[in-house]
This record gives structure tokens, C-alpha cells and sequence, in this order.
């Protein structure tokens, strides 16, 4: 492929080149657009300044919990509010999140929290009988979020 003068002297840098990542978007649009609409579940509306705030404080509850680099929080939730949160607030702490599938059972839920080594556990009451299945049937005992 033939050079051309936009490969030439335009190196990443501060300037010309910001990774866009779903914690660095969310970050800019309650900065950018604090009041406009991030989500919308039945009559819960929520703007990203919202949205961006609660979800620091989820991660800033894992970090009180020792909860950092290398740990693992598994979620079963719905698609709901809760969820959206998880999927920036987690990651903001550093840490991996593990969305766990509504559908699955007992036993795999369990083998899911075992091999994840998942050290918290946010879950729906929705699924309290799934999830107690789950935890009596695995070894890992993570913090139980409900």
C-alpha cells in the first residue's frame, strides 16, 4: 500500500489522537451534555451527569471493599438502570465485570462464579432462587449485592 502524505509526520499524540472508550464517553457526555437524556426505563429518565454519578459511586463502593485490579464482579440483572450502571461502575474501579446470562441455571451459575472467582455478586431479588441455588452448590463466596 502506497504511502500518503497523511501517514507522514502525524504520529499519535495529546493533539491528534484520544482513544474513545466507553468509560472515556460517558465521562465527556456528562461533561459535555450533563442534562440530556443518558436513559430512559418506563418514566425513569436519567441524564448523564446522573448516570456518571452513580456510577462512580459504585465504583467508589468497590474500591471501599478492597475490590480492585485483578477482581472479578459477576452481575445477574435484567436489562434495567442497574445494569447500565454496572457495565460503567465496575470498570471505573479497575475491575472485571462478568454479566452473567438471566437464563442460565443453578449449576452454571455457580461453575461461572467459580471459575471467575468472582469477589462480589450483584444480583436482582428477581433471581434470589437461582442465585441461592447457585451459591449453595458453588465453593466461591462472594459478597452477596441484592
Amino acid at each position: 500500500m502506497a504511502s500518503t502524505i497523511y501517514d507522514t509526520n502525524l504520529d499519535k499524540n495529546p493533539a491528534n489522537y484520544q482513544p474513545l472508550t466507553p468509560l472515556t464517553f460517558l465521562e465527556r457526555a456528562a461533561s459535555v451534555h450533563p442534562n440530556r437524556t443518558a436513559l430512559i426505563h418506563g418514566s425513569l429518565k436519567r441524564n448523564y451527569q446522573d448516570l456518571y454519578a452513580r456510577s462512580r459511586r459504585l465504583a467508589s463502593a468497590l474500591a471501599q471493599r478492597d475490590i480492585g485490579r485483578g477482581d472479578t464482579v459477576s452481575v445477574m440483572l435484567p436489562n434495567t438502570p442497574a445494569m447500565l450502571e454496572c457495565h460503567y461502575g465496575v470498570p471505573m474501579a479497575g475491575v472485571v465485570l462478568n454479566t452473567l446470562n438471566t437464563r442460565l441455571d443453578a449449576k452454571i451459575i455457580a461453575f461461572c462464579l467459580e471459575h471467575s472467582e468472582a469477589k462480589v455478586l450483584i444480583t436482582d431479588r428477581e433471581f434470589s432462587a437461582t442465585i441461592k441455588a447457585a451459591l449453595e452448590l458453588s465453593s466461591a463466596k462472594p459478597l452477596v449485592i441484592d
